[in-house]
């Protein structure tokens, strides 16, 4: 039986999202070393530059040509960083940090130090706030891949799969310091998971109908946003600990991906 595309692009959104969930789960319920968590969060933002690199801006320069995808790349970096700048502001700047950060943030918000996102809230609305903007634009991404040749992009989606594994698995052992409870940090995952999946299908659903110049400005947006993400969150999680080794394992994840990549042309 073949599953209508609409249908296909919304499960590889599930499978790259599932990811986070596993990664949550590891992290929360297991000790894992932090030099371990900034290697795997090292080799994955190497994975994601090189998705960015030969996947996903090669699509949007083809689509949209240079000025689509210039424009839409900026863009993209300039949305998330202004919406990474405010919810710094209400206690979400360590969302993705596995050492007492996260912790130390939410005291500062209880204590009035920072805003919170809402009336009686902690950082709490903030932090779910960051894991959604941190994973949609990577779900949209796997929709939009299929716009072209009916296929999914299976680079794509392994590539954000990598990614997402240290990702979720930073962010819950943080939580965990933090003193979140476990209904929260699942609740919270398993939730982003389900948006990722309903992210791609819109991706490929709302934009099927425009035009390549769209599509490859969109492509442009996403990846503008990503690479934001990975120099403003990952990074800085992996240096925290890995500090010189941190680039070697960079490029071993750029190294990964861009073999994955001529495997899968």
């Amino acid at each position: 039986m073949i599953f209508p595309l609409w249908a296909q692009a919304g499960f590889w959104g599930l499978v790259s999202g599932s990811a986070l969930l596993a990664g949550a789960a590891i992290g929360y319920l297991l000790d894992v070393p932090a030099r371990l968590i900034a290697a795997i969060m090292a080799f994955g933002s190497g994975v994601l530059i090189s998705t960015l690199s030969f996947e996903l801006m090669e699509e949007a320069y083809e689509g949209g040509g240079f000025g689509a995808a210039a424009y839409g790349f900026v863009g993209g970096a300039t949305v998330y960083t202004l919406a990474n700048w405010l919810l710094a502001r209400h206690g979400a700047k360590h969302r993705k940090r596995s050492g007492h950060q996260q912790h130390e943030e939410r005291q500062a918000v209880k204590a009035g130090d920072k805003p919170a996102a809402a009336p009686g809230d902690d950082n709490g609305m903030a932090l779910a706030i960051g894991a959604l903007l941190d994973g949609i634009p990577e779900s949209i991404v796997i929709g939009l891949s299929m716009l072209a040749g009916g296929a999914v992009s299976l680079v794509a989606v392994a590539a954000i799969f990598l990614s997402n594994l240290p990702e979720g698995l930073s962010s819950a052992a943080g939580m965990k310091k933090a003193g979140r409870s476990w209904q929260y940090v699942f609740g919270l995952w398993a939730g982003i998971t389900l948006v990722c999946g309903v992210s791609s299908l819109l991706g490929f659903v709302v934009f099927s109908h425009f035009s390549p110049q769209v599509i490859g400005a969109t492509t442009a947006v996403a990846a503008g946003a990503v690479l934001a993400m990975i120099a403003d969150t990952m990074i800085p999680e992996a240096f925290e600990v890995a500090h010189n080794f941190t680039g070697l394992i960079t490029v071993l994840g750029f190294l990964a991906a861009f073999m994955l990549s001529k495997l899968g042309g």
